[in-house]
Parts: C-alpha cells; structure tokens; sequence
C-alpha cells in the first residue's frame, strides 16, 4: 500500500505477524531515516512492531533537503497553530492508512517525536476519539495549551524526556506541558536528562524503550 506521506518502515523479521506499531515523527528539518536510527536499538526488544517513520508533508522553509511539520518562518503563534492544524489532517489521514494496512487499532500504536514531531504527536494523539497505546515526546512542547484543552477527547499516557540544556526548546516546556496533562487527568511521565541538549542521547532512548515495553 502506498502512504500520504512517504516513510522508512522497519518491518519485523520476514514470516513475524505485526501486532504493534509505532510511529516516529522527525523534527524541523529533519526526514523519517534520522529518527529511524531509534529502531535499530529498539527492534530486538520489540520483535512484533512495524517502525513507521514518517516525512513531513512539507519540505523545511530553511533546510530544503528536509522536512516539516508546520513552518516556523513566522514567529506568529496564530500562524504556527494554523499550519500544525493542516499536518494533523494529513498526519491523521497517514495513520487511518497505517491501521488498515496492518489491521491495527489505537491501542496497538504508540505515537513518538522529536521536537516539531513530539508537539504533533501530542496533538495528534489527544484530539483522536480513541486513545492510542502511548505518546512519548522527546524535547517538545505543547503548541497551544487553549486549543488543546479544548480539543481533547482522550486521556492516553504520556512520556515526556527533555535535556535540561537544551537551547531550542527549553525544558520549561517540560514542566509547564507536565501541569497542563496533570490538570487534565492525563497519566504522565517525565524525565530531565542532565547535561543534555536538543537531541535525544542513549539515556532518553533506553528510558522510552522501557516504557513502551511496559505498555506493550
């Protein structure tokens, strides 16, 4: 079957039935085959789950040889928010075709982003009728608290790990998104990575591993 979005799938070994899913969505600038290089440590423990990494629907405003999810030439939260309300559209349309093509509910999908991919993946798994297995964000944030509350039709769990050096995103994101999810009965985890910055190091890696293991 052919996607919306073009994507790096690492499928489990040949004759192995998928009974999982999980969903990688790159950062700004980024493309499917970076985050992919998660799978490579992941898919031993997790030998039944298809990894699907996705390209944004968008070549990136200022990397054209990468991708994004909404632009970020404006630093205007209005614009920002319209342009990530289009990528759920498409992101959403590329998720229907992921579970009838591998005959998988929410429950069986775990959504996971970097940066730009992890506010979609909130986003995207929050406002679905049906809550996904789990969400996990590595540095990210919440695009618009309002929108979101009012938006909201699922308590699906929620991991979220950031680098306290992080000169992108800030961490503070962490901790304001944290109180948003608490406030909003929604389970969630988090974890501050010292000495971090905006990327995602073997301890972020090893700590989300773990909580997809417990939830799958």
């Amino acid at each position: 079957m052919k996607f919306c979005l073009d994507a790096t799938l690492i499928k489990p070994e040949k004759g192995v039935e998928v009974s999982n899913a999980i969903v990688l969505f790159h950062g700004y600038g980024g493309d499917g085959k970076d985050i992919s290089i998660l799978s490579l440590n992941w898919k031993r423990f997790l030998p039944n789950t298809v990894f699907i990494c996705p390209n944004g629907h968008e070549p990136c405003s200022i990397n054209p040889s990468g991708y994004q999810w909404f632009d970020l030439s404006q630093n205007n939260p209005k614009y920002i928010l319209e342009q990530s309300l289009k990528a759920e559209k498409k992101i959403n349309q590329f998720l229907d075709e992921i579970k009838k093509e591998y005959k998988l509910k929410n429950n069986r999908i775990c959504l996971l982003g970097f940066s730009q991919g992890c506010m979609m993946s909130i986003n995207v798994g929050l406002t679905s009728i049906e809550s996904y297995n789990c969400i996990i964000g590595f540095s990210g944030k919440i695009i618009d608290k309002d929108n979101l509350k009012n938006r909201k039709k699922n308590s699906s769990d929620i991991l979220l790990i950031h680098g306290d050096q992080d000169d992108i995103v800030s961490s503070t994101h962490l901790l304001e998104a944290k109180d948003f999810f608490i406030r909003n009965n929604v389970n969630i985890e988090t974890h501050i990575i010292k000495n971090s910055g905006h990327n995602i190091p073997i301890e972020a890696s090893s700590i989300a591993l773990n909580y997809i293991l417990k939830k799958i």
